[in-house]
């Protein structure tokens, strides 16, 4: 049994490397071909592709009466994509921040995070509310293309050239069956990891709300954390990027609203959650507006910041599930040292660009 588990976690992580790096080859081909900014293919095929299994195992899970894990594996998957994954992509190589992302999408992220939090206030998220947030991703999506062929014109010469002067159609099946064979890829393979990860955790005998945010979660996310390391170290980090903000949004949107409207009565939300979880949710998806702000870059040592502030918080869940002695002081030291010093920081930083910036247009406007 202990073997067959860890064959089970190994072979699902090789696959899901071997499906990330074919998603990202096809997907920036695809990008050029449709001459549409990679960006738009970043937030949209290869994010919501990356999403599939947080959308399966969720789903199921809604199906089977396993609310807390479907909730949590959506909660879960958000807050690791924000600070693990970016965290991890951002300290290997800084990651460059495009206006639009600042201007549109984290501020879509944190609107639908706010909206999650008010649809589960009563304690339940329905059908008829599972609904509006299916329909919000079905206009996201739209939006996102409309937007993409509208700036078709600015990007055509540019990739004219790089394509050659024919796209033939032995590309388009070669460069479809990499996003396609990648997607099954990534699939199967965060599958066999995540099951490996279950009997694992189910052995130990953590809550399925504990599952849900960090074994579920964290196993549903490794599609997005290959795609997006990958895609860094191939130069995409439009990709990169992209394909976190935009699982995120995907995430609630389209997952947590197929699971909310096909679940008998809707899901039910956790106390815990709504107390703790989904807040630190939507603070992590608030917390990006300075940090993408900061000079358009995601420096290594911000990235470094976000890594920690994942461990602190599976560390918190770990130490909370299992009622350790060691909880009411990390609680003490995390609330009274390492956030405000973290809050003040950001100010600074925040504020000096805020100032740089305002100076190169002063400048500018004397010239």
């Amino acid at each position: 049994m202990d073997i067959i588990t860890f064959l089970s976690f190994f072979a699902g992580l090789g696959m899901l490397v071997a499906g990330a790096e074919a998603l990202v080859r096809g997907a920036s081909w695809l990008a050029r071909a449709l001459s549409l900014p990679s960006i738009i293919i970043g937030l949209t095929v290869v994010a919501f592709g990356t999403s599939l299994p947080e959308m399966a195992v969720s789903v199921i899970s809604s199906i089977q009466g396993q609310s807390d894990i479907s909730l949590g594996n959506v909660v879960g998957s958000n807050i690791f994509n924000v600070l693990f994954i970016l965290g991890l992509t951002a300290s290997i190589r800084p990651l460059i921040i495009l206006k639009r992302l600042i201007r549109l999408d984290v501020p879509v992220m944190i609107g639908v995070s706010l909206l999650m939090l008010f649809c589960a206030l009563n304690g339940r998220i329905g059908r008829g509310e599972g609904l509006v947030l299916f329909l919000g991703i079905i206009g996201y999506t739209v939006f996102l293309i409309y937007m993409g062929r509208k700036n078709e014109i600015l990007i055509k010469n540019t990739t004219r050239e790089e394509l050659g002067p024919k796209k033939h159609s032995s590309a388009w099946l070669l460069n479809l069956g990499f996003i396609l064979g990648g997607l099954v890829f990534l699939v199967a393979g965060s599958r066999l990891f995540v099951d490996g990860a279950i009997s694992i955790a189910e052995m130990i005998g953590v809550s399925k709300l504990v599952i849900g945010l960090t074994i579920v979660a964290a196993g549903t996310s490794l599609p997005e954390v290959a795609t997006s390391v990958v895609a860094s170290i191939r130069g995409h980090q439009d990709i990169a990027v992209g394909n976190v903000i935009g699982s995120n949004i995907f995430n609630i949107l389209a997952v947590l609203g197929l699971s909310s409207l096909i679940s008998p009565g809707g899901l039910k939300v956790a106390a815990s959650a709504l107390r703790f979880d989904i807040p630190v949710m939507l603070v992590v998806a608030i917390a990006c507006l300075p940090i993408f702000f900061t000079g358009r870059v995601i420096a290594r040592w911000e990235g470094l910041l976000f890594l920690f502030y994942y461990l602190a918080y599976a560390a918190y869940l770990i130490f909370s599930s299992a009622h350790h002695k060691a909880l009411p002081l990390f609680s003490m030291m995390m609330v009274v040292f390492v956030i405000p010093i973290t809050v003040l920081t950001l100010l600074i930083t925040t504020l000096y660009s805020f100032r740089k910036n305002k100076e190169v247009f002063q400048s500018k406007d004397k010239d």
